[in-house]
């Protein structure tokens, strides 16, 4: 069984879970307002497990990894209803990466 997944392939499986399973998308606006929901929970699970928070009863039987899923399903989400080739975009912006910050973080004094 392959356990990896290309980002096209998760796009094209949440595409068809959302047509099957889900109904329809949300609007982008939702979309949006959703993921921005979903990396706040991310966030209480971070600062309660490497920050100075401590849990609380309802962050109980949250997971890191759990919440990091939900962020990426809502971003494909919003790839998919914009147009957006997230394989391509990923690319562009090592690339960018690349080229910007070719010694942007060796020469960091704040890093060494």
């Amino acid at each position: 069984m392959k356990t990896e997944i290309t980002l096209s392939e998760a796009q094209a499986q949440v595409d068809q879970w959302i047509k099957t399973v889900g109904v329809r998308y949300f609007n982008e606006l939702t979309n949006m307002t959703i993921l921005m929901e979903e990396v706040g929970e991310l966030a209480r699970i971070m600062s309660r497990t490497y920050g100075e928070q401590s849990f609380k009863e309802s962050d109980k039987g949250r997971e890191l990894g759990d919440e990091m899923a939900d962020v990426l399903w809502v971003l494909i989400c919003l790839a998919n209803q914009t147009g957006v080739d997230l394989t391509e975009a990923m690319k562009k912006n090592f690339e960018k990466k690349n080229i910007r910050d070719l010694n942007r973080h060796k020469d960091n004094e704040k890093l060494k």
